[in-house]
């Protein structure tokens, strides 16, 4: 998991970030004002300043904040045969330079940056693609009249004519603090009290919004259109009404927003959703105790935490996207400021007596209250921070403390006075009566809606300048007469230059406060020569907490910080809990005095001491014979087995292992499967070394698994078996590899050149290729490789042959091959100890909706008697309604509710529907008179958490990825290796080597168009498909110039657009939409030949040479079942050697290296027995 941030301000209003790989609070030293409030999501931070204005923080990333502006410039010629196309048209005819409807005026000049923080990449030049393919240099398309169809090649009837002029702009404010333009035609919004942002899963791609909210001085209740990730910073304001004044505002992940009004009753806005973000109207629920109003709201995906003016912690039960009101308050244990709720509905607050950081333990989808509250302590940066004493600053402060600030000259500031002149005032001697009693009072400033609070305790601080400040740390009956005598009066504290004539600067800081912080203090802290030093000194303070002190926090945000229930954080003090500070001290000492090379020593010697006492005790029975020179075990169980004949059905049998090893080591074993016909005992059996492959398989209602042997793989009719459980089926399943590996010599990781596999389930295989697999003319056939599952789960998977392996998961996150091996359910000598670590995957779970129509009703959920199920897959064949449809397997949990997808292929209306004359047919996305039918799909998140030989590769999500193919004794320093988000912005990693697979950063190259599909072949040719479908390959690609200079557009076939590329040694290979096979290795949809069940079968593309490489026939391996496979990191090549031709016609042959190539296409394969 990569780390993320929690955002916090403390109460001189310095803005700390805390990492969840991290622990110290670290300094965000670009902010150069104070702060009030924060909102965080993982890509950026709001915040609120002293002078109540936004401003906004945007991380840095490898891939830029690009924007495209587009606008179109229009000709005719019909009234102009002569000079042919002109820019002067009619005036019924659209504008020279419009948008691509017509009907909006964009010149070029018009275009503006929509603030100062955006710059231009370029000039404007003129697109020259035109769906997939190249227009004539000009980039003009034609047509008969505005508007029509358009097409690149001119005809005799064209009389209109119009090209796409293009410009980039980009976002360079990142890493900084910058405040958002106001700039709208409307009123401005008042100064600002609150903010909160969320909203990002209410609309995912391909629209990707924030919702960002903010509450005014006047309560009123704004709205900040137009956030996405093209845009940080949004567009314009606007106002939402609500029926009072609001005080503070919290927005979920989702549809949930919340709003405390002033009497302290709580809103709730209702109506929210994609094509409304702003809501329809609010809902007033009462506060949680009666007679006790609201304070503090926040809110999650699926929570509503609560806190009121007496400073307890409300819980809201039985809140979710159908009921966003909630049933009912539930009270819990302890006292915070505030509090607020971040990712996965994890809930961090600020205590309210000690200021401090806590986190909510125990949260999870099934008990979301949690257990108990942990206080996060961690120390701060050691760094000290460099606010400045200006009058400026002074002023800021002011502000962020509520109070007046008003300069009239420039006051001396602590340090800046001399010595002599500051000792000419009182000084303050600390009395040992007052001890470490006396420490600063920290204002009460988390949140405004104590504001009422604020102004009573500063009220008293100054009718009480006599009495000592009331505090905890400060006991009443403590403070005598004489203490209070020896304080010294605020006249004291001026010096004589500066009491006369010069107006002292006060803040709402008490002067007693002020010296009593002095008093405590080192003894060159009562060198004090004026009221405006004390001030400067608590308010700009370099270092504000004491060695012995915690610091005091006023706000939290933890939008941007993902902590998993499982997740362990390194924030927590350990000592605290266990109630031994002095035992964790004295181990800690300890613990230091032991240096590294002691403890290699230490190790070494007693390893010493075993192996000789070891050899001393064996050394009397070495004259004895071996007394077993070869061991028998078995290992039996019940299954269930798929029977080969008709009728094909499960049948109860018994399952054995017998496994047996030799003298000399050697190990092998059979496989008995014993089952009962016609009332007759009977038996299967298989040998181990036979066996090529052990495969879970997908069931909804078994836990089934496929052994595959060379001559089944022929058949396509694996021995399915199903366990009683999976936890059986996986022992079963580690317990068969082991044996398989052991009969074939096979131990340890993958070699570098291994062949690299993945099914449709996301299980991860490999095979180590052998040199008669690459003999030619007869190579090995590929239904004898041997393939050993390693734990993870990915979609795609690549590598090459220095072993450098990459891969990506269903939720495009990019993990890395770290050199072991085992993991999952592998235990034990099936795994290696070490490189293996624990990896997520996030996937959609599909439905459809389908309906007819109606004359009478319109659209119904009742069709006719042939039509496909009303809730079904994506085929209509199967029945799948959304209480029936389950993870693809127990170890799957649901993690989202359903939800309409919007980003189908086709388009869709405002509801999601996809139109359509009949089942099934091409489906758009709106209605017509011809259309009978429609559909919509559903899709649920659900989420898989296994271990593996995988680490992440943060932060950019990926779709497609491609390393370059190697020799076998090629030595390159770094390898080169593309990739594509999942946005389409193509990738080069930068420091990517055998000993770093990782790499150390992304190089973002820049594109016209977003692209889905990339290779890189030999001599760094790099080849590239748009999502359009058409292909470009990128110039100038060398070591010394890793990103290449630009695109060149390549056409495609003709009337084909392509869906796959892979760039081998000297020749690319690709597959259009129709599925045409011409790659060397391809996963098939379909075997000629087959029992059905071969859809996803792994082939080999025979007698590739290079003057023939498209091949003669098909080498059918592996399958059904499988997605993706790579075949880059095999370099082995077979020796040179002629063989006669066993056929008749005796063709020609040639010895050659054979190409290799990868990159399959994704079919939507089903595994066998689906």
């Amino acid at each position: 998991m990569p780390s993320s941030l929690l955002w916090a301000v403390d109460v001189y209003g310095r803005v700390y970030s805390l990492s969840t790989a991290g622990q110290q609070w670290e300094h965000c030293r670009d902010a150069h004002l104070e702060f009030k409030r924060v909102t965080a999501i993982q890509q950026c931070c709001w915040s609120i300043a002293c002078d109540h204005q936004i401003y906004l923080y945007v991380h840095a990333s490898d891939v830029p904040i690009r924007y495209q502006e587009e606008t179109y410039e229009n000709q005719v010629s019909w009234w102009n045969p002569v000079d042919g196309f002109s820019d002067r048209l009619l005036p019924s005819d659209r504008w020279q330079w419009s948008d691509v409807t017509g009907l909006k005026h964009q010149p070029l000049g018009d275009f503006q940056l929509p603030s100062e923080n955006w710059e231009w990449e370029a000039d404007w030049y003129v697109d020259e693609n035109f769906g997939g393919e190249p227009t004539e240099k000009a980039g003009w398309t034609y047509a008969i009249d505005f508007p029509a169809t358009y097409t690149k090649d001119k005809k005799w009837n064209s009389c209109v004519r119009r090209r796409r002029w293009i410009r980039y702009r980009r976002y360079k404010a990142q890493e900084t603090w910058v405040k958002v333009c106001t700039k709208q035609t409307g009123s401005l919004p008042d100064p600002f009290n609150d903010i909160t942002c969320g909203g990002w899963e209410i609309t995912e791609e391909p629209r990707g919004c924030l919702s960002l909210w903010a509450v005014s001085l006047q309560g009123k209740v704004w709205f900040r259109c137009g956030i996405n990730h093209h845009n940080p910073e949004g567009s314009v304001w606007e106002e939402v009404p609500v029926p009072g004044e609001v005080v503070q505002i919290s927005c979920g992940p989702g549809d949930l927003v919340w709003a405390v009004l002033w009497e302290g009753d709580l809103l709730v806005r209702e109506g929210i959703g994609r094509d409304c973000l702003k809501g329809s109207s609010w809902v007033m629920v009462e506060s949680p105790d009666t007679g006790v109003a609201a304070a503090h709201v926040a809110v999650g995906v699926n929570v509503v935490w609560a806190v009121t003016k007496d400073h307890k912690v409300w819980f809201r039960r039985g809140v979710n996207s159908h009921n966003p009101c909630g049933s009912g308050w539930i009270g819990m244990v302890g006292e915070m400021a505030m509090i607020n709720v971040g990712f996965n509905d994890q809930v961090w607050a600020i205590g309210f007596e000690d200021r401090a950081v806590y986190f909510r333990q125990g949260v999870t989808a099934s008990e979301l209250s949690g257990k108990a509250w942990k206080v996060v302590s961690v120390p701060r940066d050691s760094e000290r921070s460099h606010s400045s004493a200006s009058a400026s600053s002074l002023q800021s402060a002011g502000c962020f403390f509520g109070g007046e600030v008003r300069l009239q000259s420039h006051a001396s500031v602590l340090g800046d006075a001399d010595p002599e002149t500051e000792r000419t005032g009182a000084e303050v001697v600390p009395t040992p009566e007052m001890g470490d009693a006396l420490k600063p009072r920290i204002p009460k400033v988390t949140s405004d809606n104590f504001i009422s609070e604020l102004v009573s305790d500063r009220d008293g601080q100054i009718s009480r300048r006599d009495a000592p400040p009331a505090g905890p740390s400060i006991p009443e009956e403590d403070h005598t007469e004489k203490e209070v005598e020896d304080r010294v009066s605020p006249a004291q504290v001026l010096s004589p230059s500066q009491s006369s004539g010069v107006d002292p600067q006060w803040s709402n800081v008490d002067l007693e406060e002020a010296q009593t912080h002095l008093a405590s203090g080192p003894g060159d802290t009562a060198e004090t020569s004026s009221l405006s030093s004390v001030v400067t000194y608590i308010l700009a303070l370099e270092e504000p907490y004491g060695p012995d002190e915690h610091p005091k926090w006023a706000w939290v945000s933890g939008g941007g910080c993902l902590v998993e229930c499982h997740t362990q954080l390194n924030w927590f003090n350990s000592s605290t809990a266990t109630g031994q500070p002095a035992l964790n001290s004295s181990m800690q000492a300890m613990s230091h005095s032991i240096t590294p090379a002691q403890t290699a020593e230490w190790r070494k010697q007693i390893f010493e001491q075993l192996s000789e006492r070891s050899k001393r005790e064996m050394e009397n029975f070495m004259h004895y014979e071996q007394a077993i020179e070869q061991s028998v075990w078995v290992k039996k169980g019940t299954m269930q087995w798929w029977r080969d004949w008709k009728p094909h059905k499960w049948v109860d049998v018994q399952f054995a292992l017998e496994q047996f090893s030799g003298a000399e080591g050697n190990k092998d074993g059979i496989l008995f499967i014993y089952y009962t016909f016609n009332d007759e005992k009977k038996y299967l059996h298989v040998f181990i070394n036979e066996v090529t492959i052990l495969v879970p398989v997908l069931n909804d209602s078994k836990h089934t698994f496929a052994i595959y042997t060379a001559e089944r793989t022929k058949q396509r009719w694996p021995i399915r078996l199903a366990a009683p459980t999976e936890l059986e089926m996986h022992d079963w399943l580690a317990l068969l590899s082991v044996s398989c590996c052991d009969s074939r010599g096979i131990q340890g990781p993958p070699s570098k050149q291994a062949i690299w596999s993945v099914t449709c389930r996301g299980d991860i295989f490999v095979s180590e290729p052998t040199k008669e697999l690459e003999a030619i003319p007869y190579p090995t056939p590929c239904n004898q490789m041997f393939w050993r599952q390693v734990g993870g789960h990915l979609r795609i998977i690549e590598s090459n042959s220095l072993g450098v392996v990459w891969g990506i998961g269903y939720d495009h996150t990019a993990w890395v091959h770290t050199g072991g091996y085992g993991g999952g359910f592998f235990q034990g000598l099936a795994s290696s100890t070490d490189n293996i670590y624990t990896q997520t995957d996030v996937k959609s779970v599909s439905i459809y909706e389908n309906q007819r129509w109606n004359p009478v009703t319109g659209y119904t959920n009742r069709g006719l008697p042939t039509d496909r199920y009303m809730w079904s897959d994506a085929s209509g064949l199967k029945e799948c309604t959304k209480n029936n449809t389950k993870p693809p397997s127990p170890n799957w949990t649901w993690v989202s509710d359903w939800t309409i997808d919007y980003a189908v292929p086709g388009g869709t209306d405002r509801e999601g529907w996809q139109y359509a004359a009949d089942f099934p047919a091409s489906y758009h996305g709106y209605k017509t008179l011809k259309d009978f039918v429609r559909r919509r799909h559903w899709a649920r998140k659900c989420k898989l958490t296994t271990t593996g030989p995988w680490q992440e590769v943060p932060p950019i999500p990926l779709s497609d990825i491609t390393i370059l193919p190697c020799g076998p004794k090629s030595t390159v320093e770094q390898v080169p290796l593309w990739a594509i988000s999942n946005k389409g912005d193509v990738l080069c990693r930068l420091g990517v080597t055998s000993l770093t697979p990782g790499g150390s950063s992304w190089l973002h190259v820049g594109t016209d168009q977003p692209f889905k599909l990339i290779s890189i072949g030999a001599v760094h040719q790099v080849w590239a498909i748009a999502k359009d479908g058409s292909t470009f390959f990128r110039g100038s690609v060398s070591t010394q110039n890793p990103a290449g200079d630009c695109w060149y557009h390549i056409p495609s076939p003709t009337g084909q657009k392509l869906k796959q590329v892979s760039v081998g040694r000297t020749s690319v290979y690709t597959v259009d939409e129709n599925g045409t096979p011409i790659h060397v290795w391809i996963i098939a949809d379909k075997v000629q030949g087959s029992h059905s069940l071969s859809c996803g079968t792994v082939c080999r593309r025979q007698g590739v040479l290079p003057n023939e490489p498209k091949g003669h026939s098909w080498d059918y391996g592996i399958g059904g079942g499988w997605d993706h496979i790579t075949v880059r990191g095999n370099a082995m090549e077979a020796p040179r050697i002629l063989m006669p031709s066993l056929t008749d016609n005796g063709s020609n042959q040639t010895a050659a290296r054979p190409l290799q190539t990868s990159n399959q296409p994704e079919m939507n394969g089903n595994p066998v027995g689906c």
